[in-house]
């Protein structure tokens, strides 16, 4: 089936936690999704719930062409179930020469997964991750315990990760990937707010940046490093 066909639908999903309620209702197509939104606003839900890690109180979730597909967590800690980072690799069915290479990490195969800082143990995650092909891939919080530079190298590779849907969660505001679809979590609600730039206007958690650019009628065209300061460029001129 081709990469067009594949389809994730939230129908009326709800998910109710004590006081706090979540509440979900879009359509996800192939492409970067960037969901943004304050700590505790429900992104984390959306992720498991999107992955099939967390079954609904209410609702349907619907895979439509999806045959394969994994949710990356916030602590990549809690991915380890090889002894080695070699082995850690072979459990991803990726090369561990590869994936040690481009986590920056090479020679290094045999090491314990649990001698790495969170950074590194991140970067090595994340690069397994790249080298498979998904139809459907939940990053929460894939810049979590990244440094700048770190962080600037994920936005650079979340594009090419897969042709199928990549969710991107997080509240990360500075440095973030090409984005298609943006989206937005207040308070349990995940609004849709269009594609990117149009989206732009409507974003109420944008980072300072970006609401700057609006505000003065520059919108970017993305929201890469690139994008922003040829946007800033046009405000000086």
């Amino acid at each position: 089936m081709g990469c067009a066909a594949v389809k994730l639908i939230l129908e009326q999903v709800r998910e109710t936690r004590g006081d706090w309620q979540f509440s979900a209702d879009a359509t996800f197509l192939p492409g970067i999704h960037l969901v943004t939104g304050r700590v505790g606003s429900g992104k984390s839900t959306l992720a498991e719930i999107a992955a099939g890690m967390l079954s609904p109180g209410s609702g349907r979730v619907l895979r439509e062409g999806i045959s394969s597909g994994t949710l990356s967590l916030q602590y990549p800690e809690y991915h380890v179930t090889g002894a080695t980072l070699a082995k850690e690799a072979a459990s991803y069915g990726v090369s561990p020469e590869e994936a040690l290479e481009n986590a920056g990490l090479s020679g290094r195969g045999e090491d314990d997964p649990f001698i790495l800082s969170r950074g590194e143990l991140k970067r090595f995650h994340l690069s397994c991750l790249s080298l498979r092909r998904w139809d459907l891939l939940v990053l929460d919080e894939p810049f979590s315990a990244l440094d700048c530079r770190g962080k600037k190298r994920e936005c650079e590779r979340i594009p090419a990760l897969s042709p199928g849907i990549v969710l991107v969660c997080t509240h990360e505001q500075q440095h973030l990937p090409r984005t298609d679809f943006l989206w937005e979590m207040r308070d349990g609600n995940l609004h849709a707010l269009g594609k990117v730039p149009d989206a732009l206007p409507f974003w109420q958690t944008a980072p300072k940046t970006v609401r700057t650019l609006v505000s003065q009628g520059c919108v970017p065209a993305n929201l890469t490093d690139r994008d922003l300061e040829e946007a800033l460029c046009r405000m000086r001129d």
